[in-house]
């Protein structure tokens, strides 16, 4: 039965007679593999209704399943619900009349229960069972893909109708033909369609954020994300802005694109790693950068189209000269050049420096844990404790094969001996003791096991630089030596970790260029991929661009609403089609629904 057939049941008779909000369809479904653009999603957003008592328990409600537990299902989220009116809302939206109940992804379809009504912690009795409203709907490509309307997860939010999810407070049979009772209404009035307005529309009520974060019926995730967004607004919270003042603009990078700069200096520090000093063309200060950020460079000599990478700075906040530092790479183009051939007054183009693996300001114990030429980021964070001859108790940690693959090993120890409570660990995994004994260093890899040995402070703020798989254990060994997970902060040297909800069976293949004949659009160039390729004519997206490329890429709707895609926009400029529900950041770039409008470079 389509939703607007006109059945005489129950239900109908009840919610037309007295307007009372009724149950029309219990729907359930278990998850499946799902053929998509290529690809096979694993996703329960299809599900139908059944007949009789359906026992509704503390996770979901019989025969139903969820294929993304990440996003969808668990005690916060155990049963989506969804309305008639909102049915018939999209049947004259899209002039279809095929829609049947469920369609939308939802367990429980009822009447007379809107989006602008509906609060956050309200109660509600069906047949024997108990349910709380914790959230709105998780915005989410999949919707889109059940119904074959691949726009309809930023329309869902756009015209305020995303549907809500409840948990079950009593476990117990419903179905079709029940009565919805409210229990007890949630606190502040915050309705459904009001919360999922804070979290993906601009012009937020930072009041209204201020509420939300007190109803504790409010799912744990979403009052984590109300708090970030309150903490973004002012760099404390709600209580610090007065009623009606505007939040101060969280900085920009110092400059916009690319800008050239000159090299001052080439410095050989060991046989395979140079340093590069660098200082603006036109002979001006150039911005402080923050300690522990990364350049992104635009190298012509290395070769055409000209390679863009991104190096970490070694110097000192508020040097003269921004400094990196490179180890050459056999077959690496752009680390060749640079070590090999460039010069004393070359000009390489430079994004501003960027990245939020900074140095906190606080009094903690800071542990900097580094192997290779991951020391970077973390010796510019020890250039600025020793610059502000600062009293924490500072931990350098660092892992080398030997003092021959250990660069700028006596600046380290330099600035570790002008710091009071500074501790300096080395690690040499290949050195012979005689090496080892003039460097002060210790036999062997630097180990989870090992690190956990020195016994750091709890109260440590930790960073972590090197290769992937050393900052995945040392990150472990951390944590188990009891920092707070929160407190451990790493830099990847390459792309960031891919979010593909619910994709299932993908190869994993180096980034490449895009199969089938060359794009004649804007080039556009991925930084951190070193992936450069022109946009193809008819392309759809910048993501769509980046996946044919096997570019590690980050999303969730597709469609501009959720922002888990966005990047830093290093040059150029792009268009949207559609437009995003709430612009990016200055500097920034939602790529599922951006295409280059002239030729881009984005950090990814």
């Amino acid at each position: 039965m389509t939703w607007n057939e006109a059945a005489p049941t129950a239900a109908r008779a009840a919610d037309r007679n007295g307007k009372r909000p009724v149950l029309l369809s219990v729907n359930v479904g278990m998850p499946k593999n799902v053929e998509w653009q290529g690809r096979t999603v694993y996703t329960g957003v299809w599900k139908h209704p059944v007949a009789g008592p359906v026992m509704a328990r503390r996770l979901n409600i019989d025969g139903d399943g969820q294929g993304d537990t990440g996003g969808h299902g668990g005690e916060q989220r155990a049963v989506l619900v969804y309305q008639t009116g909102s049915y018939r809302h999209w049947a004259k939206h899209f002039g279809r009349d095929d829609f049947s109940y469920g369609m939308f992804g939802e367990n429980l379809t009822v009447d007379e229960m809107s989006d602008d009504e509906v609060c956050i912690g309200d109660r509600y009795r069906i047949g024997q069972a108990e349910f709380e409203v914790t959230q709105p709907r998780v915005t989410c490509y999949r919707v889109g893909l059940r119904l074959g309307e691949p726009e309809l997860p930023a329309l869902l939010v756009s015209h305020h109708r995303p549907g809500f999810y409840m948990r079950v407070i009593t476990e117990g049979h419903i179905q079709a033909g029940d009565q919805v009772i409210m229990t007890r209404a949630g606190p502040h009035a915050l309705t459904v369609a009001d919360a999922d307005a804070l979290l993906y529309l601009p012009g937020r009520d930072l009041a209204k954020l201020g509420l939300a974060v007190q109803i504790p019926a409010l799912s744990p995730g979403w009052q984590d994300s109300f708090r970030d967004l309150l903490a973004t607004a002012d760099g404390r919270g709600s209580a610090a802005l007065p009623p009606g003042a505007e939040p101060a603009p969280r900085p920009g990078p110092a400059w916009a694109g690319f800008r050239p700069l000159r090299v001052a200096r080439v410095v050989r520090e060991n046989p395979t790693v140079s340093s590069i000093y660098l200082t603006a063309d036109d002979a001006t200060e150039l911005p402080t950068a923050e300690a522990g950020q990364y350049l992104t460079l635009r190298i012509p000599g290395a070769g055409q189209p000209a390679p863009v990478r991104s190096y970490s700075m070694s110097s000192a906040p508020g040097a003269s000269a921004y400094r990196i530092s490179v180890k050459h790479e056999p077959h690496g183009a752009a680390s060749s050049y640079l070590t090999s051939k460039l010069r004393r007054g070359a000009v390489l183009d430079a994004a501003a420096p960027r990245g939020d693996f900074v140095l906190d300001t606080g009094a903690s114990p800071v542990v900097l844990i580094s192997a290779g030429i991951g020391l970077t980021p973390v010796l510019a964070m020890l250039h600025e404790l020793a610059a502000r001859r600062s009293e924490r108790e500072v931990w350098w940690i660092h892992g080398a094969r030997s003092r021959r693959e250990h660069p700028l090993a006596s600046e380290a120890h330099a600035l570790l001996a002008g710091l009071p409570h500074a501790r300096e660990h080395v690690f040499y995994s290949a050195a012979t003791p005689s090496e080892r004994r003039r460097a002060h260093a210790e036999p062997g890899r630097l180990t989870k096991d090992k690190l956990v040995a020195l016994a750091l402070p709890a109260s440590a703020s930790a960073y972590v630089c090197g290769p992937g798989s050393f900052m995945a254990d040392m990150t472990d060994a951390l944590t188990t030596a009891g920092i707070d997970p929160a407190r451990i902060h790493t830099e990847l040297f390459g792309a960031l970790p891919p979010i593909n909800p619910g994709l299932t069976m993908q190869a994993h293949r180096p980034p490449h260029q895009p199969p089938g004949p060359p794009g004649t659009g804007p080039l556009v160039t991925f930084a951190r991929s070193a992936i450069a390729t022109r946009f193809p004519a008819g392309g759809h997206s910048v993501l769509d661009l980046a996946e044919a490329c096997d570019i590690p890429a980050r999303w969730s709707c597709r469609t501009g609403v959720c922002h888990t895609c966005v990047t830093p926009l290093l040059s150029g400029d792009v268009a949207y089609s559609p437009d995003p529900l709430e612009p990016p950041g200055d500097g920034k770039v939602l790529t599922c629904c951006s295409r280059p409008g002239t030729d881009i470079v984005l950090d990814m």
